[in-house]
C-alpha cells in the first residue's frame, strides 16, 4: 500500500489539539495546496476564509452547534462556494451591455451554479485536509457552519453568491486521537453500483448497519438491530433540530440564486 492510501485509510476526525504551534508556513502551505484542487472549467469558484479572530472563532464556536473546540483550534478555514467573484468579473466586463447587443437574456447565478461552487469548495476542501494530514495534521469537518445563515452572513460580511458549505478545523494532534480506533465505513458493496443504481432491501441493510451496531453495543440502546438504530438516525440526525435548521438555511440562501 502506498503511502497517500495508507495516509486516507488513518485518517480521522480531530476534535482534540496538542500543545504544538501551527506555522503560517504551514498554514500557507496547505492553503496553496487547495489551489491545486480541481474545479469545473478552472473557474475556481470557491474562497478559503481563514478565522484567526479568537472572539470570532468564540462566536462560531457556539453558532455551529455549540462546539468549544472550535473555538481552540490553531487553524480554522470556511471554505465558500463563491460564484460573487465571478459575477463581480462580468459586471466588470459589461456582459449586460453584451447581452444587450446580442440580443441574450441576463442570467444571473441559480441553483446549478450554487451546487456546480459547493462541489469546488468541497473538492478544495477535502485536498487541504489531505494536505494537512501528511504534514501531521488532524482535522474535522464543521457542516454547521450551513446553519443560521443570517446570523453567519452578516458576522462574515458574505454578499449574495457566497455561501459557507463547510468550515474545517485544523490542529496537531493530541495523544489520545492516535491511540482512538477509526470508525467503521460501510463495505463497498452497498455503495458501488455499476451501470445502473441497485436499491437495498432489509437483509442489505441488516449487514450494512452490522458493524455499526456492534461499535454501539449494548450501551448505546441498538441491541434490537438496524430497524430500531434507523429509528434512532432519524430522530437523532435526520429530524433533529440542527437538520431543521440546516435546510432552512440553505433554502433561505437559494432565495437569492435566481433560476
Amino acid at each position: 500500500m502506498n503511502s497517500t492510501i495508507d495516509l486516507i485509510n488513518r485518517r480521522k476526525s480531530l476534535r482534540s489539539y496538542g500543545s504544538e504551534q501551527v506555522s503560517r508556513q504551514t498554514k500557507d502551505l496547505i492553503l496553496d495546496t487547495a489551489l491545486r484542487a480541481p474545479t469545473a472549467g478552472n473557474m475556481m469558484l470557491y474562497s478559503m476564509l481563514e478565522i484567526d479572530d479568537p472572539v470570532l472563532k468564540e462566536k462560531l464556536a457556539v453558532s455551529c452547534d455549540n462546539q468549544p473546540f472550535i473555538a481552540r483550534s490553531p487553524f480554522a478555514v470556511i471554505f465558500l462556494a463563491d460564484y460573487q467573484r465571478t459575477w463581480d468579473y462580468f459586471k466588470t466586463c459589461d456582459v449586460e451591455g453584451y447581452c444587450r447587443e446580442q440580443g441574450r437574456s441576463l442570467r444571473r447565478p441559480g441553483e446549478g451554479d450554487f451546487l456546480l461552487a459547493c462541489n469546488d469548495a468541497l473538492i478544495a476542501a477535502q485536498t487541504a485536509v489531505i494536505a494537512a494530514e501528511s504534514l501531521g495534521l488532524g482535522s474535522c469537518y464543521i457542516g454547521d457552519i450551513m446553519e443560521n445563515y443570517e446570523y453567519h452572513r452578516e458576522l462574515l460580511k458574505l454578499p449574495d453568491y457566497v455561501f459557507p458549505v463547510t468550515m474545517v478545523c485544523f490542529g496537531p494532534p493530541d495523544g489520545a486521537h492516535s491511540r482512538r480506533r477509526a470508525v467503521s465505513r460501510f463495505e463497498r458493496e452497498f455503495i458501488h453500483h455499476t451501470d445502473s443504481y441497485s436499491s437495498l432491501d432489509s437483509d442489505d441493510f441488516d449487514r450494512m448497519y452490522a458493524p455499526w451496531l456492534r461499535e454501539c453495543g449494548p450501551e448505546g440502546g441498538f441491541r434490537y438491530g438496524a430497524a430500531n438504530f434507523g429509528q434512532h438516525m432519524y430522530a437523532r440526525k435526520f429530524d433533529s433540530e440542527f437538520s431543521r435548521e440546516m435546510s432552512r438555511s440553505v433554502r433561505e440562501a437559494l432565495k437569492l440564486w435566481e433560476s
